[in-house]
């Protein structure tokens, strides 16, 4: 069942028209971005605004229900990500290159893996590719965003 417009407008403004686990940005889709339920509808989530996160199609389908990941370094679950409470940069940073992003808490870490941000899990490295054109363009990555030094 979709949220009302208005609602969906405010979701998209705050969000800067980006994906906000990957950062990817609105104006690359052919369709505008989609709507994820940080505390899931199949959990007892609701459709307020402060349960409300913009997504790209691939995080918000690898995100699916779940609410928690495995930090592949300490091998513990540990909550995935949430906007709505926390910083991108205070778990996240882009590699040099801006082609990958790295974990850089075990609840970065943890969603990484989840939603395998860098396409670890396939072979074809569609995201990856992805990025590289962008960055060529200049479209990539956030500037705000937090990246490795050469």
């Amino acid at each position: 069942m979709p949220i009302p417009k208005q609602l969906y407008q405010q979701l998209r403004k705050r969000a800067v028209f980006q994906c906000e686990y990957c950062h990817y940005p609105e104006i690359l889709s052919n369709a505008p971005l989609s709507v994820d339920h940080l505390w899931p509808r199949s959990l007892g989530g609701t459709d307020r605004l402060d349960n409300l996160a913009l997504a790209c199609r691939r995080c918000n389908e690898r995100r699916y229900n779940f609410t928690t990941g495995i930090d592949p370094d300490t091998g513990n679950e540990v909550p995935l990500f949430n906007p709505r409470l926390q910083s991108w940069s205070d778990h996240f940073i882009w590699t040099a290159d801006g082609l990958r992003i790295i974990g850089t808490s075990p609840t970065g870490r943890a969603t990484c893996a989840r939603l395998d941000l860098n396409d670890e899990r396939r072979t074809e490295k569609f995201i990856v590719k992805s990025r590289q054109l962008w960055v060529k363009g200049g479209l990539h990555p956030p500037p705000e965003d937090p990246q490795q030094s050469v």
